[in-house]
């Protein structure tokens, strides 16, 4: 009996440690996937012009870094994309996230959501998909971001200096 009551107990600490499929592992089993694209981009790629406001310069100073895996569709690897595409909506189905903002626009769908605290975000999770070009999920960790702030950044996007992105850009394209 006390067998019995200690493997129950084994077995109800092992699955309590599970959370299911978080999205840190998502990204660790995908990076090295021939379908998937990853990069890892320090905030230092990014700068602002300098007629930005202070909100969105002290946001972008609270960014760390970018994680992000893209998976570009082709005719051969559609059934895959199925199944990937619904595991990371599972994912981002979590509690843990909550929305910030979900934007459709010419066949394509683009989901802000965060984790943390509404006041100070941990984590800002960018989930753009385009059936033609298959999708990207992008995570972006900081320190202490405020939304008031990300959404002024979003606003000045139009003003960050793209010459760090038409780097990255290049590097896909190889």
């Amino acid at each position: 009996m006390i067998n019995y009551v200690a493997s129950l107990i084994v077995l109800v600490l092992l699955v309590s440690c599970d959370d299911g499929a978080s999205l840190q592992k998502y990204y660790v089993d995908n990076q090295d996937n021939k379908n998937f694209i990853s990069l890892d981009i320090p905030a230092s790629v990014l700068s602002l012009k300098d007629n930005v406001s202070p909100e969105a310069e002290e946001a972008l100073a609270s960014l760390r870094k970018m994680n992000v895996l893209a998976f570009k569709v082709n005719e051969e690897n559609m059934t895959e994309y199925k199944a990937e595409e619904q595991k990371v909506k599972a994912i981002l189905k979590n509690k843990k996230f909550k929305d910030l903002m979900t934007i459709k626009d010419k066949g394509r769908n683009i989901i802000l959501k965060y984790e943390g605290d509404p006041e100070s975000i941990d984590e800002v999770v960018v989930y753009a998909s385009d059936k033609e070009q298959g999708f990207a999920l992008v995570r972006v960790l900081g320190d202490n971001m405020e939304p008031a702030k990300i959404m002024k950044l979003a606003n000045s996007i139009a003003d960050v200096d793209s010459d760090g992105f038409k780097q990255l850009e290049n590097l896909i394209k190889k």
